[in-house]
């Protein structure tokens, strides 16, 4: 696999795990509604998607060195790509009744992708891999948190 490929893979699927994944806990505790997590997923999906797969359109026109297949390829696998990461967290969603369980085990599923990634990253660079894992997963913890505190805030404030 060529190296702009793994990097590729390695800045969207962080991208599109943290996005989801904070949008998820904060509707799930802001709004306690199944309906809104799962508008919130279908949203990012749709919309963070075709955002995302606009601006590597732009990027790669920006580069005259590129192909328009090339650019239409990267545009297409972009989109596709966001958008089934995002989607795969409406599973837990729609498999549990309970929306607190849903969340956790996305959660927990987003933790774990970002620990292999990390994982991968360090081995190829010949490094130990628990500094990556615990610093890459420290950070998506921290979203989640503020996240979580957001959306009692907002339900708090709101009345939601």
């Amino acid at each position: 696999m060529k190296q702009s490929l793994k990097t590729w893979l390695a800045f969207w699927t962080t991208s599109w795990i943290i996005t989801t994944l904070g949008l998820m806990v904060w509707l799930s505790f802001g709004t306690h509604l199944k309906i809104a997590v799962i508008g919130g997923i279908l949203t990012i999906a749709i919309a963070d998607a075709f955002s995302d797969a606009l601006g590597v359109h732009i990027s790669e026109e920006s580069d005259k060195k590129n192909k328009t297949k090339e650019i239409r390829e990267s545009t297409f696998a972009t989109f596709i790509a966001k958008f089934l990461v995002a989607m795969t967290f409406a599973i837990p969603v729609l498999m549990f009744e309970s929306l607190l369980t849903a969340t956790i085990v996305s959660a927990i599923r987003g933790l774990l992708l970002l620990s292999i990634l990390s994982w991968y990253i360090a081995k190829r660079q010949k490094k130990s891999p628990l500094h990556g894992i615990f610093e890459h997963v420290g950070i998506a913890v921290i979203v989640i948190i503020v996240t979580y505190f957001v959306g009692i805030f907002i339900s708090d404030t709101f009345g939601g």
